[in-house]
């Protein structure tokens, strides 16, 4: 702290104000340590002239307690230890008080990536691809090391056939003087083999093994290349679920150790020291983010389902539509009240489309209108095939002994009229 932060202890209640001001007189404190110059950059303040400060939160004995002046209660004078808050500077007590919460526990928590009985911190992401990660770190190095060797000649001079004193560095036109000696080459070029695509196989053979032993695929956090089943939607959509099992977990254990214990603590606050006596009472706080967020993904699906069941016309008039409607609104973080309609609010939008639908003109058939660019006068001209003489439907006039036999037709008015039949 600095000594404006260390003064300000003095405002809050059970400081000792005295003790503060020797302190500061004493002088700052606080030795820097070796990794703060990596958090340098982010601190508001980059100097080093500060006072160490501890806070402790646990057990201490009542005699101690006692002997520095602290307030014990009489009915915890038996006790021969109790839960205290204390702090420490420059070797100097400058609070110590019990500790004033009920029930008496430590106000901070721990929430643990992966629990181990053994452990208070847990098993984190680093820890569980250790192995992996050694793996993927020496094939890499392997594969570097390897291409910076190939990615070269090595070069073998036989000095006996060259002229002597000549510079052996080598460069693009460079030329070697020999002085006779034995026929055949004085210079070699070797190429050392290149194993690199060997050890990069290996590579992403121990990441996807890092994959499994995180829980954490590839693919949920964007890597492309997804083959197989995950090609198509509902196929990466089956993959995303199963990963996002071990995610579940961890969000479960951020339930079970922060939300939980911290909405406990928020709510013993004010049954303890919130005056409104209305909010008093004993409850249990729960956290559910987990299994509210897992009960609406299948609540959601099952109301669906049964939508697509019950929008047969066979079945529509047994399901209770508005109740399902609301029940799907509210499994999507809606609200059923602004999003759905009542039954009398239904009939009203169903009277307004219909009234909508019946003013839009309707679309004459193809023929009816003269401007109509197709042709076909409303019918299929140009469909099927057109019957041959002899079928129903043939319109043509089959020649037979080329006589036509004439029949008079009855007369209407005073003109008569025939009809000529070929047969």
């Amino acid at each position: 702290m600095s000594r404006s932060q260390l003064r300000n202890l003095k405002k809050r209640p059970y400081f000792r104000a005295n003790v503060i001001d020797e302190v500061i007189q004493h002088g700052e404190s606080y030795d820097k340590k070796y990794w703060e110059d990596d958090l340098s950059d982010y601190a508001p303040e980059h100097g080093i002239d500060r006072f160490e400060v501890l806070e402790y939160w646990g057990m201490c004995d009542t005699e101690m307690l006692e002997e520095n002046g602290a307030e014990i209660p009489k009915e915890l004078k038996d006790y021969d230890e109790l839960q205290a808050n204390i702090w420490i500077c420059n070797g100097k007590l400058i609070r110590m008080v019990l500790n004033p919460f009920k029930p008496a526990t430590i106000p901070y928590m721990a929430v643990p990536y992966e629990l181990n009985p053994y452990s208070f911190f847990g098993i984190g992401l680093a820890e569980n691809m250790d192995d992996t990660q050694t793996l993927m770190n020496g094939f890499m190095r392997m594969a570097v090391d390897n291409a910076v060797l190939s990615g070269n000649l090595l070069i073998e001079v036989d000095e006996t056939n060259l002229v002597p004193g000549q510079d052996l560095s080598v460069y693009p036109g460079k030329v070697f003087r020999r002085q006779g000696g034995a026929p055949g080459q004085a210079i070699f070029g070797t190429k050392f083999p290149n194993v690199s695509n060997e050890n990069l196989q290996l590579f992403d053979k121990a990441r996807q093994l890092a994959d499994e032993s995180t829980g954490l695929p590839s693919f949920s956090h964007g890597q492309t290349g997804v083959t197989g089943v995950g090609r198509t939607a509902s196929g990466i959509s089956m993959l995303m679920n199963a990963a996002s099992g071990s995610i579940k977990t961890v969000i479960k254990n951020v339930d079970d150790y922060l939300l939980r214990p911290l909405g406990e603590g928020l709510f013993r606050f004010n049954m303890q020291f919130n005056f409104d006596s209305s909010i008093k009472g004993d409850l249990e706080v729960k956290a559910r983010g987990t299994e509210s967020l897992m009960a609406n993904e299948v609540r959601s699906q099952r109301l669906m389902q049964f939508l697509q069941v019950a929008s047969s016309p066979a079945l529509a008039p047994f399901a209770k539509f508005q109740y399902v409607i609301r029940e799907i609104a509210k499994s999507m973080d809606l609200d059923p009240d602004k999003v759905t309609n009542n039954m009398d609010e239904a009939a009203v939008q169903a009277e307004l489309m219909k009234g909508m639908q019946s003013e839009q003109p309707q679309q004459a058939p193809a023929g009816a209108n003269p401007m109509d660019p197709t042709g076909a006068g409303g019918g299929t001209i140009g469909t099927g095939i057109a019957p041959t003489p002899g079928e129903p439907g043939f319109t043509g006039a089959p020649q037979q002994s080329g006589q036509a036999n004439t029949q008079p037709t009855e007369t209407v008015g005073e003109q008569p009229q025939a009809t000529e039949q070929l047969q």
